[in-house]
């Protein structure tokens, strides 16, 4: 079932990004392109706003945010108030556990001079 919505989700993100990229530019966002004309033509009307690119993205959006809530409450009901440990059926090593599994020589510390490979003289 997340699948299905998660390829939902995608298919919709993508449509939503076509959609808006399709639409007109208005130009006055941050009130750059104004025409500065002060015509009828400038006025945009409540009719005007709704055209049918306008529609279709915000049934888009509404639909977006509808999977994305059911993404999130399917990962919620998925999720456990047990660890990942728990699940792997495995319980976190101490640190004497953890100290005893690695193997000889495996710090992080650089090399002491007397564990250095001896390098032959160049004389």
């Amino acid at each position: 079932m997340e699948n299905v919505v998660l390829i939902i989700h995608l298919i919709l993100a993508l449509s939503l990004i076509g959609i808006v990229l399709m639409q007109r530019s208005e130009g006055g966002g941050l009130g750059m392109g104004s025409g500065g004309g002060g015509g009828v033509g400038g006025v945009m009307s409540g009719r005007a706003a709704a055209t049918a690119l306008g529609k279709i993205t915000w049934a888009l959006a509404a639909a977006f945010i509808c999977t994305s809530i059911a993404l999130t409450v399917i990962a919620a009901s998925n999720s456990s108030d047990s660890s990942v440990l728990d699940r792997l059926g495995g319980t976190a090593p101490t640190a004497t556990e953890e100290q005893s599994d690695a193997p000889a020589g495996s710090d992080l510390l650089p090399p002491s001079s007397s564990d250095a490979p001896l390098v032959p003289s160049a004389n």
